[in-house]
């Protein structure tokens, strides 16, 4: 247990830990220390000097409050408490020559620049500068940088402050970023002109303090202010990160990371920041029929009726998709097995138990990899099912954590030890004698869905279960679909799989379920939000709203609960998905007992207690799996595409641009003629 050390800041005494640093114990005194390099979860850099402060008794000039320890403060006279001042004289008027410092090059744009009003060195010109400049010289120039499709820079407005290569070679693990030169000569630059290869690259546009890197699909848009900020979750994959949503009237116009550090920290995938402009795109925005082959437009009552007669006195099955929020299968649940039918979500075909939350929610959290001293990855590519979790991993890899792979090779940033690709890898690995040594520290299995879904995902499952309990390991399931644990959680499931579900079913109700394969001859009720393959293989289209039109719980892949809370309207006749099951059960003859989504989700809650203790993980008590007999054959990523693997990712234009230049990639090299 460390030992509490009593620091004097600005007059007042406080006991904090030894091992912080300076600018940390201020902001514990609740003191703000205006910073540019600094920043929590990078490296110290100690090159912008804008946190100095005066150490009463040290040397007779500012400290940068970022690099010195509390533990290397000397004690005061008499052994008196070390002392910190943070705005004295001496700090005042250094903190001002270097503000007049960094704006000796900076351009005087502020009017047009897209980081206007969001602006970390305005502010601090603003509440730390001066109103007038000593220096009359020509301004200096940069050429800008061609990073990709993402980031926009405006290399001339740069600090050097080094955020944006500190976190592409800390968190991303690229090195395509670096910084060259010596004195007026050094800038920020991408080696050999190379575009970014990282599905984290849109995180240096939050980190940049100035105007230098910014959203390039956002520029010249729309300005902070005018901006309606909305608290949700994202459903691009099953991690649940943090965002917000920033709508214009009924427009999404950009969506940023929240911090929440059991799940995202403060970090967001490419897909799930820049995906907004595929909401707006290929949108179902009225009903629509088939007739003659060909679907043509309808009124709701008369969609609501026609999938009300196809429903009648037939066998149904409903599927639930990957980006359904949880009262949405629950109300297709209550509404399919009300009229006889059965339900799936598992449209992969995973092998999952409904009873056994243990066995597809895990033991583990998200957290536990920070602690982990060993990972083990079994059939998982987590860089493109979970970006943001990879870069969880790498972090526990630079802390010294071993990683081992079981599944097909590839780059995850960091090293790892390739046990095998297939099944008898894992068969040898589960049956393995662990030693004590091994036992004793905190371990951790993360089983990717994609292992599950093959015809013994019921095997690799147990052998899996059977691994974590040799070695004393925390198990954690990495699914890739947003809805697929709270769909799970109310039992959206059929015994034997969505084979079974289908089995005899003459009407087939898609809940957005585009990704899965509906044999053909069956009548199909779509309710989605895009014109995707669910729609264009449809006999009746329901128009949907998609995850920022609508109020909803996702339940993430490690089984925390949390609210996405409608950002903007859906367009059109689009309406929310419960409100669709809803009229829709009232012409079917089975009404629901609800006529609102408050009814419905305490109807919900009630059923599922769990589900009402948002943003937290309940404990799952790991069960005897049976292990069952393994087949063969290596395991294989689901996610082929990372950037087009759902309807709105594929009606992106900026997702299709970066899925091109991620094929364009792994193209073989060409010879020069």
């Amino acid at each position: 247990m460390t030992t509490l050390r009593t620091l004097r800041i600005d007059g007042r005494d406080l006991e904090v830990d030894p091992n912080l640093t300076l600018i940390q114990a201020c902001e514990q005194a609740g003191i703000e220390i205006p910073r540019f390099c600094y920043h929590e979860r990078l490296s110290i850099a100690g090159n912008c000097r804008m946190c100095l402060v005066e150490v009463v008794g040290g040397p007779p000039k500012p400290t940068a409050s970022c690099a010195m320890q509390v533990k290397d403060l000397r004690p005061g006279k008499d052994g008196a408490s070390p002392e910190v001042l943070t705005n004295s004289p001496m700090v005042r008027k250094a903190r001002e020559g270097v503000m007049e410092f960094l704006l000796i090059n900076h351009p005087l744009d502020c009017p047009i620049c897209d980081q206007g009003g969001e602006c970390d060195l305005q502010d601090q010109a603003m509440a730390y500068g001066v109103d007038f400049s000593r220096y009359r010289e020509p301004k200096r120039a940069a050429e800008e940088l061609n990073l990709g499709p993402l980031v926009e820079t405006h290399m001339t407005r740069c600090i050097s402050c080094t955020r944006c290569v500190r976190f592409t070679t800390e968190v991303a693990g690229i090195t395509q970023m670096g910084q060259t030169g010596r004195g007026e000569d050094s800038e920020i630059t991408s080696y050999l002109n190379e575009t970014l290869n990282s599905n984290l690259q849109g995180n240096i546009i939050d980190l940049c303090p100035v105007g230098a890197l910014v959203s390039k699909p956002y520029a010249f848009t729309a300005r902070p202010w005018e901006l309606t900020k909305t608290e949700s979750i994202d459903v691009m994959d099953a991690l649940g990160s943090n965002i917000r949503i920033d709508s214009k009237g009924r427009e999404v116009m950009r969506i940023l990371p929240r911090n929440n550090d059991g799940v995202n920290e403060e970090w967001l995938a490419d897909k799930s920041r820049f995906i907004w402009d595929g909401l707006r795109r290929q949108r179902l925005d009225k009903p629509y029929i088939r007739e003659n082959g060909r679907l043509r437009p309808a009124s709701w009552p008369e969609a609501l009726a026609a999938a009300a007669a196809a429903m009648k006195g037939r066998k149904v099955a409903g599927l639930v998709g990957d980006l359904a929020p949880v009262e949405a299968a629950f109300a297709l649940k209550n509404l399919i097995e009300g009229l006889g039918g059965s339900v799936e979500c598992r449209i992969d075909g995973a092998a999952l138990q409904a009873g056994d939350r243990a066995g597809y929610a895990g033991t583990a959290t998200i957290a536990d990899i920070d602690q982990a001293e060993m990972i083990q990855l079994i059939g998982t590519n987590p860089r493109v099912e979970a970006p943001v979790l990879n870069a969880r991993i790498r972090k526990a890899w630079l802390r010294g954590a071993q990683i081992g792979l079981i599944g097909e090779a590839a780059d995850l940033t960091y090293d790892y030890a390739h046990v095998g690709t297939d099944r008898a890898a894992l068969e040898s690995l589960s049956g393995r004698e662990i030693s004590a040594e091994t036992r004793e520290r905190p371990t951790l299995v993360i089983l990717g869905a994609g292992a599950l879904t093959g015809s013994d995902g019921a095997a690799v499952l147990g052998h899996a279960v059977r691994l974590a309990e040799n070695t004393l390991s925390k198990l954690l399931v990495l699914h890739t679909a947003a809805s697929r644990v709270g769909a799970m959680d109310i039992g959206a499931v059929t015994e034997g799989g969505v084979e079974a579900a289908l089995e005899g079913a003459e009407v087939i109700y898609s809940l957005g379920a585009d990704e899965a394969d509906i044999p053909a001859g069956r009548f199909v009720i779509y309710q989605g939000s895009h014109g995707d393959r669910g729609a264009h293989h449809a006999d009746v289209v329901l128009p949907a709203a998609c995850y920022t039109e609508q109020s909803g719980l996702f339940v993430n892949t490690e089984g925390r609960p949390q609210l996405a809370l409608r950002a903007n309207f859906p367009p059109g006749e689009a309406k929310e998905d419960w409100a669709i099951l809803r009229a829709l059960s009232a012409e079917v003859g089975a009404v629901q007992p609800w006529d609102s989504l408050a009814q419905l989700r305490r109807v919900l809650i009630a059923a599922h207690p769990h589900l009402g203790q948002l943003d937290q993980v309940p404990q799952n008590e790991a069960q005897p799996v049976p292990l069952g007999t393994l087949g063969s054959g290596p395991f294989v990523s689901p996610v082929q595409d990372y950037y087009l693997t759902n309807p709105i990712a594929r009606a992106s234009p900026v997702m299709a641009e970066l899925a091109a230049m991620a094929a364009a990639r792994h193209l073989p090299p060409l010879a020069a003629e």
